[in-house]
């Protein structure tokens, strides 16, 4: 997925760094020349205090520079610390943002390879004295072995109160290594909510808020993944941009098996209710919080991908209208003309939530990827990873599969709106994972043994397998109509 080009990135970085002030700074800088306030009282019981911040990574003269590296310092009982970074090449100067609490500063995008750069840090103390300290430093030369990085929240699109941001990997994230990448996926929404990273897989992250969306919502993520190192010499391969909104109504579907209607809200008022019929006792549909995924005005349904051929009891092969997608084993809800005389009465389905093609219709007509859909009273429990399951845990469980711990009750690690949203109470000064500790080497290279990956296996179904991945939804946030078979239930 290219990076949006719809906002220009220093107009990103303002907002964000404007928002960053307002929540952690005393005052602001240039938006090139990034300033921090220290908190406490400057130079109290500091050995150092007088010699104004100085630069603790990159190293001065270091080589072999990851392209994701950040400027870290160390503050030295200044009260103010600019930060400037230009490309020694042309002289243009990189845009960048300061972390919260100032333990480093962050550019806007991975640096470029083979390139060498200057680094002039200011600071001034608090009886005005300034101070500037320089250094540069060459980044490393384009990295053989990286990991592609896709977004399945569509740049430019609308999605519904319930829509997780997923990121999909191209090969596994080691466990020691998913806190780096973390720290690196900034996400900034107006207005501000609390939101958390959950880790699905080894290849599958996601970020919720707390609470639904709140309906008219923008959304810009920033994942700052091009030259990431992640161990074993593999890299990050590229940055990704999306801005994205959320729809400006709440709309639900709730799914009762017990009475075998369908009910749709928005904004918390009944709009309609239909008669059903869901899965069978031998398919049960299943019961949990769930998200609409993808949405086929026509998608074929194929029991092949289930092993179920031709000849055998219970094959089918046909194209279903009005396909909204449930979960990545295949359960949807969609048109079943066949069906009509059983909707309402009597469960007859693979696991899908059959309707009849009037109400179908409607349905599909108001629906976006993401609105929430709650399926009760089948006797058959929702597996996590089954689809976009974010919704099927409580807060405070679904917080612990951060790589990040929050802190209780604080949610600073997910409170969006600031530019970055990890705290830096939550990360060591500076800390780039694989070269964190060599800021007195030369050498800046991923030099890290790194690990396997820890043995997650990746979310059931995995999203590329049936075409819905890419670079999210499109058009008016559908997934694109056509051979979608992979994994269905009728």
């Amino acid at each position: 997925m290219q990076p949006h080009h719809g906002m220009n990135r220093s107009n990103w970085l303002r907002l964000a760094l404007a928002a960053l002030c307002a929540l952690a700074l005393t005052s602001c800088g240039a938006p090139r020349t990034t300033s921090w306030f220290a908190n406490g009282k400057p130079g109290a019981n500091d050995p150092s205090a007088g010699t104004g911040s100085t630069i603790t990574a990159p190293a001065d003269k270091a080589t072999n520079v990851p392209a994701s590296t950040e400027i870290s310092f160390a503050a030295h009982g200044a009260t103010l610390t600019k930060v400037v970074l230009t490309d020694a090449e042309d002289g243009q100067t990189v845009d960048g943002v300061m972390r919260a609490g100032g333990s480093s500063w962050v550019p806007e995008q991975a640096l470029r390879y083979d390139t060498k750069f200057t680094v002039a840090l200011t600071s001034t103390e608090a009886d005005g004295t300034s101070h500037t300290h320089s250094s540069t430093f060459t980044t490393m030369s384009p990295p053989d072995d990286t990991v592609h990085l896709e977004s399945q929240m569509g740049d430019g699109q609308q999605y519904g109160v319930g829509a997780p941001i997923v990121l999909n990997f191209s090969k596994p994230i080691p466990a020691k290594q998913r806190a780096a990448v973390q720290r690196r996926l900034f996400v900034q929404t107006t207005p501000a909510q609390q939101g958390s990273w959950n880790w699905f897989s080894s290849t599958e992250v996601h970020y919720r808020p707390k609470d639904y969306w709140q309906p008219g919502t923008k959304i810009s993520l920033r994942a700052l993944f091009g030259g990431l190192p992640l161990g074993n010499g593999l890299y990050g391969d590229e940055d990704i941009t999306v801005d994205a909104s959320i729809v400006p109504h709440d709309l639900r579907i709730s799914i009762d098996d017990k009475t075998k209607r369908l009910t749709v809200t928005q904004d918390g008022q009944v709009v309609k209710t239909m008669p059903v019929s869901m899965g069978k006792t031998e398919t049960p549909s299943s019961s949990g919080q769930m998200v609409v995924m993808t949405r086929n005005a026509k998608e074929l349904f194929d029991s092949t991908n289930d092993g179920i051929g031709p000849g055998q009891p219970g094959y089918y092969r046909e194209v279903i209208d009005d396909a909204l997608r449930l979960t990545w084993g295949g359960q949807y809800i969609h048109s079943a003309p066949w069906s009509v005389s059983q909707q309402g009465v009597d469960d007859i389905s693979h696991g899908c939530t059959n309707l009849n093609p009037e109400d179908a219709q409607w349905l599909f007509d108001r629906v976006h990827v993401g609105d929430p859909v709650t399926v009760q009273n089948t006797g058959a429990p929702l597996n996590w990873g089954d689809g976009w399951t974010d919704w099927n845990r409580p807060w405070s469980e679904y917080v612990k599969d951060s790589a990040i711990p929050q802190s209780s009750g604080s949610g600073v690690n997910g409170l969006v709106g600031a530019f970055p949203t990890t705290p830096d109470d939550q990360a060591t000064s500076g800390d780039q994972s694989d070269n964190a500790d060599q800021a007195d080497k030369g050498d800046q290279s991923d030099d890290a043994s790194g690990d396997d990956a820890d043995g997650d296996a990746a979310s059931a179904g995995n999203p590329s397998d049936d075409g819905a991945g890419g670079d999210g939804a499109s058009g008016d946030g559908s997934a694109a109509t056509g051979d979608d078979s992979a994994g269905v239930q009728g």
